[in-house]
């Protein structure tokens, strides 16, 4: 074969092939075009949509763990208001007991004070001296919390005083306390001992 041949052959083969390329290009020209960004816009679409899912889900999981520390922080706050009432009372009530054992010793004061003849000269040294040992010692208690309970002539309460008998009194109005048999005491607003006491009918 001669050059020009080849050169022929090489020319033609070169047409062949461009024209074989020209028909490539026309077939995935504008449908293949469309059909790939179809296929982009449907994968963006889904990635979005998966997205906003993890979105929603995280959201929720984020307001979830926000009501649970509302509800730990308010738990916490009650929790720190009953130990704050509990100590409260322990520090008001602590002396309830030891009060409670002090009121005999207050009673027999008083019925020595009740017994006494303050009249006679050689006894009445001994009478103020009791007499000031028991404001005193009433005096000292009053400081800490505890007050008498001393109803003669007011109504009867059952939240502070005890009844012991009832009489018929022209004298004294229905369900009035007519006699005080034992004073009562209360420890800051708590009663310690009731007042025993006589209620006109």
């Amino acid at each position: 074969m001669s050059n020009e041949d080849k050169k022929i052959q090489e020319e033609e083969l070169q047409q062949q092939q461009n024209a074989a390329q020209a028909d490539v290009e026309a077939v995935g020209t504008d449908a293949d075009i469309e059909w790939n960004e179809g296929t982009a816009l449907e994968e963006q679409e889904a990635k979005i949509a998966q997205l906003e899912a993890a979105l929603l889900s995280s959201e929720a999981k984020i307001k979830e763990q926000q009501d649970g520390v509302l509800r730990a922080k308010a738990e916490v706050e009650n929790m720190r208001r009953r130990a704050e009432q509990e100590v409260d009372k322990a520090r008001k009530y602590a002396l309830n007991k030891f009060a409670e054992e002090l009121l005999p010793v207050i009673d027999n004061l008083e019925r020595a004070i009740a017994a006494a003849d303050a009249e006679n000269e050689a006894v009445k040294p001994l009478f103020e001296g009791v007499e000031l040992t028991h404001k005193t010692f009433v005096d000292t208690l009053a400081k800490f919390g505890l007050k008498e309970i001393n109803p003669e002539g007011e109504a009867f309460n059952p939240e502070y005083h005890q009844a012991m008998s009832i009489q018929e009194s022209p004298d004294h109005a229905s369900n009035t306390v007519m006699f005080v048999m034992q004073k009562g005491y209360e420890l800051n607003g708590r009663v310690v001992r009731p007042a025993m006491v006589m209620v006109a009918k």
